[in-house]
């Protein structure tokens, strides 16, 4: 059992809301400044730069979604650590910026490395039935 008491089962309801409501928040912005991202995405030398953004952020809404309402929620939080984490090294490596933009890289890197942090946490206890969950699951 996740949580022992009802405060406990609602804070970690809490939890689980506000970590995957942000993550869908992010996921939503991706889709409201796509050129915008994308252009960023390219200078960082990803792939297919616009298909990216677009693809990263389904996964942050699905993902995002996925935990706060506890559905699939090793896949979704196994996909948001993966992500938070390569996203983190590949687009926030504030070691290989000019001085003027380092502290806002590793201030991104830094957000991303807590995050992932957040969802290898849900990720450990996704195989256990989570309270007020939809409660649909792979694993």
């Amino acid at each position: 059992m996740v949580a022992e008491t009802v405060v406990g089962e609602i804070a970690f309801l809490l939890a689980r809301v506000l970590f995957g409501g942000v993550l869908a928040f992010m996921g939503f912005n991706h889709f409201s400044g796509v050129e915008g991202t994308a252009g960023y995405a390219e200078m960082k030398g990803v792939p297919a730069p616009t298909f990216s953004v677009v693809a990263s952020g389904v996964l942050l809404v699905l993902g995002g979604l996925g935990i706060a309402l506890g559905i699939a929620p090793v896949i979704a939080a196994g996909a948001i650590a993966t992500f938070l984490l390569a996203s983190a090294v590949a687009m926030h490596d504030f070691w290989a910026v000019p001085d003027e933009q380092a502290q806002d890289e590793m201030t991104q890197f830094l957000k991303n490395v807590t995050m992932a942090g957040g969802a290898l946490a849900f990720l450990a206890i996704g195989g256990q039935a989570w309270p007020y969950a939809v409660g649909v699951s792979v694993f």
